[in-house]
């Protein structure tokens, strides 16, 4: 099985795709990844996502969607880097995101809406970045109920408020797998949204309501702690179980590592994948 597949493009230099586990990952610097996102579903893969990604077959389906993969961690990062398929850098959500509206700051083309966070939230991140933006580039926003990917009213009511705004950018932060399973399945309900992306806590950053840690902690892999010592209750238990991310990568090394025969083969890709 291939492990690194190039990607070409009538638009822009081409690119490869490398596998970690039952994932690829798109080898693409921030501004690349924004420079693609004219349509498509983007994700941020990350070792809690492999944890999922082992067990959780409608999101496996999910990844079998996304038009670009970066890689949310240093960790999956480096993990690429120990199995020969190294990539460019990481490219996380939380830097993304501002990279993308800041891109498109004075494009009247492109209206985001963003869905997530604690009610209030992603109101605060809309007015700061329409303050700092000068207009309204970020047309929406919404904080939903604890219960609300498994209410059918509310979702209701949040496609209703997205399709109103005629939104063009559905921005995500409900957290995995949660936010790339329902993406997935009410996508079709939202036409004007040609580009999605799942971020987790991008939103609270981008709102100020979470502090992200020091650059220096970020650069080399100790952003989690930080997360630790900031919000012990929101992380514990993700970082916890993700330390079987290790384990895994060293069987990808040694060549033991197989997908879960339930859930079916690795995230299919094209041996030649051909990008819009």
């Amino acid at each position: 099985m291939n492990s690194i597949i190039p990607v070409s493009s009538s638009r822009y230099p081409a690119w490869k795709k490398c596998r970690i586990l039952n994932a690829w990952v798109d080898d693409l610097m921030v501004e690349q990844v924004v420079d693609r996102l004219d349509e498509g579903i983007l994700w941020t893969l990350n070792p809690d996502h492999l944890y999922h990604l082992q067990r959780n077959a409608d999101f496996v389906e999910a990844y079998r969607q996304a038009a670009i993969v970066s890689s949310d961690s240093k960790y999956v990062y480096w993990g690429l880097k120990f199995l020969g398929r190294a990539i460019q850098s990481k490219a996380s959500g939380s830097d993304i995101v501002p990279a993308y509206w800041r891109r498109h700051a004075d494009n009247p083309d492109v209206r985001i809406f963003m869905l997530g966070a604690k009610p209030g939230i992603a109101e605060q991140a809309r007015q700061r970045i329409n303050g700092i933006a000068g207009r309204e580039v970020v047309v929406g926003a919404h904080g939903p109920s604890m219960n609300f990917v498994n209410d059918p009213g509310e979702t209701a009511e949040a496609i209703r408020m997205i399709n109103e705004c005629k939104a063009t950018c559905l921005i995500v932060g409900l957290g995995a797998p949660k936010q790339e399973i329902w993406i997935v399945r009410n996508r079709h309900l939202m036409p004007t949204v040609k580009v999605c992306m799942g971020v987790g806590a991008t939103i609270d950053y981008e709102a100020q309501a979470v502090v992200r840690a020091p650059q220096w902690m970020a650069q080399n892999g100790l952003e989690w702690v930080y997360r630790m010592v900031t919000e012990p209750r929101r992380y514990w238990r993700r970082y916890a179980r993700t330390l079987e991310f290790f384990w895994l990568v060293l069987f990808d090394r040694l060549g033991l590592y197989r997908p879960p025969a339930k859930l079916g083969q690795t995230i299919a890709v094209a041996n030649e994948v051909k990008a819009a």
